[in-house]
């Protein structure tokens, strides 16, 4: 094996996470949301572990294939809803459910000449403003909807928080989910179907969201969004440890400059470590020097600038570290919501970022 780079996923610990969604949302289905691929842990592998959900939610028709194909019965929402009137039968051949956020879609509903009644969730733009109606126009469009024969009587109601790991710990935080709550609540007053409010964070700190049906997503997968926590703050488990191994180690100078641009300057005559990984694999470019990894048992820092197939890591700590030592990028003992931070993101973006080239197990 040329390269070591590995992702090793955990299944086990994806059924512990939605086991603990379980206990938070008791009275609430669960849509386990595998977009992305799986946030990035592949997305077969994702759903035989999550077997266990009520329905799936997937960003693209392709991933609904996929699921059918690896034997999925659950239901599948379409997250963005079809884009294209041929989208329908396939959907329609698929038993895929689809959100319904736009006036064009209505039209396309009503030109189509499907039999099959497809099974629709209409979105309504509580304050996220990205996808769905504005309130004053989804009462209407919920009447259009109920209007037409090719459409399951049976509509769900959704909506998408913007700022829901914000939670009521001060006067200003979580002032928009309270109001994205109310409006909700103003604008399907009266109307039927099951509704679905709580993505991850709103799962986590937010149970008045809970509602019908529960959408969490990096829940799943052990990270959280929630500023200064990690997922073990909430008992969930991280789905993936990625690894590598180190293939060098050398003393440089006090003053020796590292990496590309020389961004990292040895303080004294010290020891580093070169690892095999880099952005080419999915490692964050944009992480910052003292990002810490660990090897063998010892954490340690980075230094320098990420490189697209290596980094250099600060071995003071284990001077006596030779190549072949495992280096764990994130997992349990290095959670991955400190990698985005360190990198100016969150934890979803890196473990999405996985290439190619990095070789996958199940644990």
């Amino acid at each position: 094996m040329a390269r070591s780079t590995t992702a090793i996923i955990h299944p086990e610990a994806l059924r512990h996470n939605l086991g603990v969604v379980r206990k938070l949302a008791p009275s609430s289905k669960v849509m386990a949301i595998v977009k992305a691929d799986g946030y990035g842990h592949g997305l077969e592998r994702v759903a035989n572990a999550l077997s266990g959900a009520d329905a799936f939610g997937v960003a693209a028709l392709a991933d609904a294939e996929r699921l059918r194909a690896a034997g999925m019965s659950q239901p599948i929402l379409l997250l963005s809803g079809f884009d294209a009137p041929d989208d329908l039968p396939r959907m329609r051949a698929l038993n895929v459910w689809s959100v319904v956020h736009h006036a064009s879609q209505l039209a396309m509903l009503a030109q189509s000449d499907g039999t099959e009644a497809l099974r629709c969730w209409l979105k309504v733009d509580t304050g996220m403003h990205r996808l769905g109606f504005a309130p004053e126009e989804a009462r209407d469009a919920h009447a259009r909807l109920r209007q037409l024969p090719n459409v399951d009587p049976e509509i769900g109601l959704l909506q998408h928080f913007a700022s829901s790991d914000e939670y009521v710990d001060s006067a200003s935080r979580g002032a928009q989910t309270l109001s994205q709550l109310k409006l909700f609540d103003e604008v399907t007053a009266g109307l039927g179907g099951e509704r679905s409010m709580a993505n991850s964070a709103a799962v986590l700190g937010w149970p008045q969201s809970h509602g019908d049906w529960v959408r969490p997503g990096g829940a799943l997968y052990g990270i959280s969004v929630c500023e200064g926590k990690t997922g073990a703050d909430y008992g969930l488990r991280p789905a993936m440890t990625f690894t590598t191994r180190l293939i060098s180690v050398k003393k440089i100078p006090a003053g020796g400059r590292v990496g590309y641009a020389g961004t990292w300057t040895a303080p004294e005559d010290m020891t580093i470590g070169i690892a095999a990984v880099g952005y080419g694999d999915g490692y964050p470019r944009t992480a910052a020097s003292g990002t810490l990894v660990k090897v063998g048992d010892h954490v340690v820092p980075t230094v320098g600038r990420v490189s697209m197939d290596l980094m250099t890591l600060d071995l003071r700590r284990f001077p006596d570290a030779q190549p072949g030592e495992q280096v764990t990028l994130w997992g349990e003992d290095i959670p991955v919501e400190h990698v985005g931070a360190s990198a100016g993101t969150i934890g979803y973006e890196p473990v999405c970022s996985i290439t190619r080239r990095v070789r996958f197990v199940e644990d």
